[in-house]
């Protein structure tokens, strides 16, 4: 697998930390295709996110152009606040 120069993984990083969770994951996802084998674990320390980001971007990806919360970054629900 080729490596991107140091200014492109600097412009990468950029504008990943510049959009929405779920468009990271995307993102992420994509550079990572374009690279094939080891592309996954590459754009994850690129990016400084976790594999398992890059991995869900992908099936973020096969759900396209149909998501089921177009306007949400996160899932609803999550954990109660605790007082």
């Amino acid at each position: 697998m080729q490596r991107y120069g140091e200014k492109v993984e600097r412009h990468m990083k950029l504008f990943y930390d510049s959009l929405s969770e779920k468009d990271r994951r995307r993102y992420a996802a994509v550079e990572a295709e374009k690279l094939g084998h080891g592309g996954v674990e590459y754009v994850a320390q690129v990016m400084e996110c976790h594999p398992s980001t890059v991995r869900q971007g992908r099936e973020d990806i096969v759900q396209l152009p149909e998501d089921a919360a177009p306007d949400r970054v996160r899932k609803k629900g999550g954990t109660e606040k605790l007082s």
